[in-house]
């Protein structure tokens, strides 16, 4: 299939496989390479340098596409857009007061909640469903731990494609709720993500669906990669010390770290990058298994549970792209118990007035125990990911009544 001559200012000279290095044709169907691991686009750098500069971006809209000479779409009618607002860099004076942060030292949180969907996960499936569009497909299916399936049903159906969503039976009820609102075709399994991926790849040739599970499309990577090009532009066209981001399938933090490499590649970022921490539960801690062990691939973890559903993934096709990541930006891997992510979801909603979600609070459980442990320092610039807007989870019940018939005691109030 030829290349068709681009109508948006794209760039793509190819995919890659990302552990053979084995060149892809741009424009076409893929799916993982023929090794089975994912496939990464590539881009002429040179020409994205010669073609925009940081002034430019200025005088565009404050939205994900502002970056579009680092995305693959090629045709303006292509975009499925719900509005992809830039997310607020919310620094976190009260925290930094109680831990005797010194004056160059911040905990800035990204809260990505305030995207379509509530969650970062409509970064990545806002570009998977342009592309497909763009590659003519018209069913996608996916397992989900809640919000990407929101996602997906959220922009096919804006796409007028349909989709397919399975998602493990404990997922919370508003997630499946809003999948099956926003038109998906959305079920329960009883198993947990893993097994839902399953029933997905068994379903392709029978349904004629297209396998949206993370890292198995090349460019939910894309989408989650403006996430990186979004803070360092926040950041005057800096990068924090260290950033925690919660990691399942590890998407983001993948596209994050290839933003900032393409970055630094044009120019646009010095020789400093942050280190990234990759967060989990230590009930489902594949990734900091591996980190820790120095081994390349994680091994499948029995028995996942923790609250933060969104990292309850046992096993991880890009694993070996995620412990990349963190090795070569000399950061590290955390896992948090589930006491510590509810502990530090109650500090920051009460302290700050930031309502973040389990996963979001996991960073900050894991800032927490890096800080005592000497991992980051009291001057050190850290960036925590709140992933999901907190209104979407389960909150404490209230038990504050007042009889407006009977005489207030103020003194119990």
């Amino acid at each position: 299939m030829a290349a068709r001559k681009p109508d948006l200012p794209t760039f793509v000279s190819h995919l890659e496989c990302s552990l053979t290095g084995e060149p892809y044709e741009p424009d076409q169907i893929h799916g993982l390479s023929q090794a089975g691991r994912p496939l990464l686009v590539r881009y002429h750098l040179d020409q994205i340098a010669a073609a925009v500069t940081r002034k430019d971006l200025l005088a565009r809209e404050p939205d994900f596409w502002r970056y579009r000479e680092f995305l693959p779409v090629r045709s303006p009618e292509n975009i499925v857009s719900l509005g992809e607002t830039m997310t607020p860099l919310l620094e976190c004076p009260h925290l930094q007061d109680r831990l005797g942060l010194s004056d160059g030292g911040k905990i800035l949180i990204k809260d990505e909640g305030r995207l379509p969907t509530g969650s970062f996960k409509a970064r990545g499936l806002c570009l998977a469903v342009s592309m497909a569009k763009e590659l003519g497909i018209e069913r996608m299916a996916m397992p989900t731990n809640g919000n990407a399936g929101a996602a997906l049903a959220a922009y096919c159906s804006r796409a007028g494609m349909e989709s397919y969503v399975f998602c493990p039976d404990d997922t919370p009820e508003v997630n499946v709720r809003e999948i099956q609102q926003q038109g998906g075709r959305v079920y329960r399994v009883n198993g947990l993500i893993n097994d839902c991926g399953k029933i997905v790849g068994m379903g392709k040739e029978e349904m004629d669906w297209f396998d949206t599970s993370t890292l198995k499309e090349p460019y939910r990577i894309e989408g989650k990669k403006t996430m990186g090009l979004e803070l360092a532009e926040q950041m005057g066209w800096t990068v924090p010390d260290v950033i925690f981001y919660p990691t399942g399938g590890g998407t983001g933090l993948i596209g994050m770290w290839k933003a900032f490499l393409e970055l630094q590649a044009i120019g646009w970022l010095s020789d400093k990058l942050p280190r990234m921490i990759a967060v989990q539960a230590t009930g489902c801690a594949p990734i900091v298994k591996a980190f820790n062990d120095g081994v390349e691939h994680a091994d499948f973890w029995e028995n996942s549970h923790t609250v933060a559903a969104g990292i309850r993934v046992p096993v991880a096709v890009g694993d070996f792209l995620i412990l990349r990541a963190v090795r070569e930006s000399g950061g590290t891997a955390i896992a948090v118990p589930d006491e510590a992510i509810l502990e530090a979801q109650n500090e920051v909603s009460k302290t700050e007035g930031i309502l973040i979600c389990p996963e979001g609070a996991a960073t900050y459980a894991a800032y927490l125990q890096a800080f005592d442990e000497g991992l980051v320092a009291k001057d050190d610039v850290c960036v925590l990911f709140n992933c999901g807007n907190g209104l979407k989870y389960d909150m404490p019940p209230v038990e504050g009544v007042i009889d407006h018939t009977q005489e207030i005691d103020w003194g119990s109030l």
